[in-house]
């Protein structure tokens, strides 16, 4: 009954709505806020979610019949398409496993796999586009080290750390998650400016290494002992033949792909296009690693329609000047718009952005709900749109307070075995939350800002 209720309040709302709000504004905040409605108070599919709310938001004269269809031919989900076929092969292969043995056999304790695998996912974040993508990934190897330590709180501390990892590395590239990509278009849709892969990782690897230093520390130190910590234990390293052909090939057009998003601003080769092309190379007949059926498979089309729809509603949101009307009242009650001062300004902007992940669980959602808000927010403060956004797409990449915050979290949180409870995470969640706080201020003033990133 409760979301019943919510949407009675939201249709009540609506009505009520002041008459100098257009009726196509008013068609966009009533599908948004359906949309948040289902998306936080039920068990209901994003995807699905989010095609219900598209298709009320054109039957209410918000949007053409077409904006759907335009949004999935969009740059954005044709990045996601290739990237996913990317992540499948690396998989597939076997040289996510074979890369971890690396990284791990050199690990002699306990900590040393902890710090290990702090050091292994940062780079996952480049190969594989998806966060329950990369904890997946991972989920063979935290067994096998699990199964090595016999012990519990070892466990624990493992099954906490690789989705926080994932998480808080998730800023470092554009292709990230794909909230970074609905972010990035709608900054674009809004300013004709956007942040290339280059510019993106420049801001964001080093902020994405230091949150994973940051909470590797935490964890290793709240739930082990300094016995625990100095156990001697026994890596397993992965394959140790040969590089297979696979492996070979897709290794090549990874570091082919990884290159040409980099220099994208010299050739001019978009991002979504290298992707693509890389999905071809790596499923052609007789030369690629993947059949193309493999291929397919590895795309979770579930997330590349919620994107296009997610777009359809951000861009509405915008078009129609319903953002503008939000914006005004989502800020007023924090008093950023008053604020005196850039830290002031900064201060808040980070804490609402952190926070977004209690009341809008999906990360795509709150991409699509909080970036058009936030660059009205930038438009009537006279800040830049740019460091807003990424400024805010760090906020909204901290999800860590509940194991429904995220997938990745759900992940480990529901295996068989004993992993961490949720006041376990709540209780990291108390530290990291105030550590992000701080790691946001000191990175904006000694990184951010000397690079032209300032609000």
């Amino acid at each position: 009954m409760r979301p019943v209720a919510a949407l009675v309040v939201v249709g009540v709302g609506v009505v009520l709505l002041p008459a100098t709000l257009s009726g196509e504004a008013k068609a966009a905040l009533f599908a948004f806020a359906l949309a948040i409605v289902l998306w936080s108070m039920t068990g209901l599919p994003a995807a699905w979610v989010a095609l219900l709310a598209v298709l009320v938001l054109v039957a209410l004269g918000g949007d053409e019949q077409d904006a759907l269809y335009d949004a999935l031919a969009s740059d954005v989900v044709w990045l996601m398409v290739g990237a996913f076929v990317l992540g499948g092969a690396i998989t597939r292969t076997g040289l996510a496993g074979r890369l971890t043995g690396l990284v791990a056999r050199r690990a002699r304790t306990v900590g040393g796999v902890l710090w290990s695998m702090t050091l292994l996912l940062l780079p996952l974040s480049l190969l594989i586009p998806s966060t329950s993508g990369r904890a997946a990934v991972m989920l063979p190897v935290y067994r096998s080290l699990s199964r090595a330590a016999g012990d519990r709180s070892v466990s624990r501390a493992l099954a906490l750390l690789v989705p926080t990892v994932i998480l808080v590395t998730t800023v470092s590239t554009l292709v990230g998650a794909g909230s970074h990509l609905i972010a990035n278009d709608l900054l674009e849709e809004f300013s004709d400016e956007r942040i290339s892969f280059a510019e993106w990782a420049l801001y964001g690897i080093p902020f994405g290494l230091a949150a994973a230093l940051v909470s590797c520390l935490a964890i290793s130190r709240m739930f082990l002992g300094p016995t625990t910590r100095a156990l001697p234990l026994t890596v397993p390293t992965g394959p140790q033949t040969a590089w297979s052909r696979s492996e070979r090939r897709t290794a090549a057009v990874t570091l082919t792909m990884v290159a040409l998003w980099v220099s994208e601003s010299v050739h001019g080769i978009e991002v979504a296009t290298v992707a693509v092309a890389g999905a071809v190379a790596l499923t052609a007949p007789g030369i690629g690693v993947l059949t193309w059926k493999d291929g397919v498979k590895a795309v979770e089309w579930n997330l590349v329609v919620f994107v296009g729809a997610a777009l359809v509603l951000g861009e509405a949101l915008i078009d129609t000047g319903a953002a503008g009307w939000i914006v005004e009242r989502l800020f007023a009650a924090s008093g950023i718009a008053e604020a005196g001062s850039e830290l002031v300004v900064l201060l808040v902007l980070t804490l609402l952005t952190l926070t977004s992940h209690v009341y809008m669980t999906s990360h795509a959602a709150r991409a699509a709900a909080l970036v058009p808000a936030l660059l009205y927010l930038g438009t009537s403060l006279d800040l830049d749109p740019v460091a807003l956004v990424f400024i805010g797409t760090v906020g909204m990449d901290y999800c860590l307070t509940f194991p429904v915050s995220s997938k990745a979290l759900l992940l480990y949180a529901e295996l068989d075995e004993d992993t961490f409870e949720p006041p376990d995470l709540l209780r990291l969640s108390s530290v990291l939350l105030l550590a992000h706080v701080v790691l946001v201020v000191v990175f904006y003033h000694a990184w951010w800002s000397p690079l032209g990133l300032a609000l």
